[in-house]
């Protein structure tokens, strides 16, 4: 007996449904294929338009000057314009955030440091998540920070300085551009027992030149930027924050050297990208800048400043990021440096 028109149809149904269960599975199989295709299609591509390298401090300072010797090189590396974009302002909180919502694309790239990532965070409640927000590319420098007086100070050593507070209490000004050279200064400040008035600056560069025409006695500024100054003789170096001598101010004595054991406040930059910048991107940028930090015309042009060039892997620089965040915490819980806002 032949089977029922009706029956007939029901099969015909189930098979067909068989059929878009199957194609289902096959296209939710295929996706994420397709995604990564279009992802290395993505990056062969890129770029295929200017980088931006939105620095938070203004021009002049450490962060500044690696920038531009980064985006120069990279800009004949991947036949690109890679142009610097400054702003400055609020620690660097305010272009932090920016490059933390900026399109996650790889054509708007964060220039990191201490500061922003390891200090700041760690002192008050800020609108981004440095662990979260970005997709780490590689450091690129470590540095130490130096301690510099304007020369019409007169002092030539720690423990002239610290006697010349003591004995002006309340009458020395020192700049800082951000918590990245407050920090070291409170820091020290809390060490020996002195009073310094704190003056702002949103940058390094500004602060310098404060420092130089003597609107301020002293500051930490980081070595890429002070130490040229230093000379030519428009600052004078008392001494090192690092946890030794640097190769460019070899006769400058640390701050641990100088009466003051464990103090210890080296600084750094890196690149960063917003979270979610698809990891072709990131490992196309990663290879390019360590090239480029390889490369002898730049390891000569930042060792000449007092820079060391740094190059790792994304998760390596990551990890570097995790482990310098929380030991600031540590720190800044023990000084009682976190700010109430």
């Amino acid at each position: 007996m032949g089977s029922s028109p009706s029956m007939g149809s029901s099969r015909l149904n189930s098979v067909a449904s068989k059929a878009i269960a199957v194609a289902a599975l096959c296209g939710f199989a295929l996706a994420p294929l397709a995604s990564a295709a279009q992802k290395r299609a993505a990056a062969d591509d890129y770029p295929s338009k200017p980088v931006r390298f939105v620095s938070p401090f203004s021009a002049g300072g450490g962060t500044d000057i690696v920038a531009r010797a980064l985006a120069q090189r990279m800009s004949e590396t991947l036949g690109r314009p890679f142009v610097v974009d400054n702003r400055g302002g609020a620690d660097g909180v305010i272009c932090t955030d920016l490059a933390a919502k900026s399109p996650a694309d790889g054509y708007t790239l964060l220039v990191a440091n201490l500061g922003t990532f390891c200090l700041t965070p760690n002192m008050r409640k800020l609108p981004y998540d440095p662990l979260k927000d970005f997709e780490p590319i590689t450091q690129t420098t470590a540095s130490s920070t130096v301690l510099v007086v304007n020369p019409a100070v007169p002092v030539r050593t720690v423990k002239e300085l610290v006697a010349l507070a003591k004995a002006r209490p309340g009458q020395l000004n020192y700049g800082a551009s951000s918590n990245g050279t407050a920090l070291p200064m409170e820091l020290f400040r809390q060490m020996a027992g002195i009073s310094l008035n704190h003056v702002p600056y949103k940058g390094t560069g500004p602060a310098l030149i404060a420092l130089m025409g003597g609107e301020v006695q002293v500051m930490f500024g980081g070595s890429i930027a002070t130490v040229p100054q230093v000379r030519n003789g428009k600052l004078r170096a008392l001494a090192v924050a690092g946890d030794r001598r640097t190769r460019t101010l070899p006769e400058v004595p640390t701050v641990a050297e100088a009466g003051y054991p464990g103090y210890e406040a080296n600084t750094w930059n890196g690149i960063v990208a917003p979270a979610g910048t698809p990891r072709p991107i990131v490992d196309k940028l990663n290879a390019a800048m360590v090239k480029v930090l390889r490369s002898p015309e730049v390891r000569e042009t930042m060792t000449a400043d007092g820079a060391e060039p740094v190059y790792n892997t994304p998760e390596e620089f990551r990890a570097y990021l995790r482990e310098c965040h929380g030991k600031w915490a540590k720190v800044i819980k023990t000084a009682g440096l976190k700010e109430n806002r």
